[in-house]
């Protein structure tokens, strides 16, 4: 069998349990809340960029909550987001609750302002893609992932404050960030303490798989065994682009 590229592995082992999008509202209707958990866009998605892009256009609040636990998507359904997000009119805060890796992180972006529970990790990386044909399709790849990258550096640098050489830097090396970095290079504006365990209770693992990424900490590679429970199906989904590949 030939190796999956990381771009379907990631997919694959990821949307395994899709989820409704989830929306709770005040009573007062002053303040919503919206949970982005699950792989962003794409067919294999959990988190339909045009459900949300409604959803969040109905909302009459002055303030809406996005709360993320995402290892990441569709880049370009992730922008459909932002732009739904950032053409609101009201103040938009952003929680990381675990983890925001990829896709996620571009959309955070778009907050207004982005809090991180401490414990939890933000990573940035060059763009994927999987491409079949000759060397001329190829060349439009790479050019499209440049424009890509360009475009998410740009809004990196925007948000932090740092200088794009070093966003690219960091894209570069797959670079992962715990909340107290996250905030000490401007991707976050503050921590949030958790509630701390009762002794002696153990601690929940990882739901997602992140063996596709390369850097990934070795505390996050621990998945929950539910997370596989949908895999054989997914596998046989995508069993014709695996064989492309």
């Amino acid at each position: 069998m030939k190796q999956i590229p990381k771009l379907l592995q990631l997919a694959r082992d990821n949307a395994a349990q899709s989820r409704p999008l989830n929306i709770v509202t005040a009573a007062d209707a002053d303040e919503a809340t919206i949970y982005l958990y699950g792989v962003i866009g794409g067919w294999w998605g959990d988190i339909d960029a045009e459900a949300f892009s409604k959803e969040i256009a109905a909302i009459k609040a002055s303030i809406i909550h996005v709360r993320i636990n995402s290892p990441g998507g569709d880049v370009f359904d992730a922008r459909a987001m932002m732009t739904a997000a950032r053409a609101h009119s009201a103040k938009i805060i952003a929680h990381i609750d675990g983890l925001a890796a990829s896709a996620a992180t571009a959309f955070a972006m778009a907050a207004d302002e982005v809090e991180i529970s401490q414990g939890s990790r933000f990573m940035i990386h060059r763009a994927w893609t999987v491409s079949i044909g000759n060397q001329n399709d190829m060349r439009e790849a790479a050019e499209l992932l440049d424009g890509i990258d360009n475009d998410l550096a740009t809004d990196y640098a925007i948000r932090s404050g740092q200088e794009r050489d070093q966003i690219m830097s960091w894209m570069d090396a797959e670079t992962w960030m715990n909340a107290d970095e996250a905030v000490e290079r401007g991707f976050a504006d503050r921590v949030v303490q958790v509630v701390k365990e009762k002794e002696g209770a153990s601690s929940a693992s990882n739901v997602w798989n992140l063996s596709a990424y390369k850097n990934a900490p070795k505390d996050l590679l621990q998945q929950r065994p539910e997370a596989n429970a949908h895999r054989a199906t997914l596998e046989r989904r995508l069993a014709f682009l695996e064989r492309a590949a």
